[in-house]
């Protein structure tokens, strides 16, 4: 193996010019694959037709919604 195809694997590159997934990539990842414990609610399920909902935790009151870039924030 050259020296070009040992660092290549060190770096998780494959022939197909395929690179090792991102920290973020890898993150989500280990989230799909939560322990089969965790209960698993669809957002749909969770916010039925509205971009938003509020959420009671210890008498406090978080709002959770969906962005114009469709991504979940939740917020106190």
């Amino acid at each position: 193996m050259g020296w070009e195809s040992a660092r290549a694997a060190r770096l998780g590159r494959t022939g197909l010019g395929r690179e090792r997934m991102s920290r973020g990539e890898e993150k989500q990842q280990s989230l799909m694959t939560a322990p089969a414990s965790s209960r698993r609610i669809d957002i749909g399920t969770l916010l039925g037709s509205a971009r938003e909902v509020i959420l009671i935790h210890n008498n406090s009151e978080y709002r959770l919604r969906i962005t114009s870039n469709d991504k979940l924030i939740l917020t106190k």
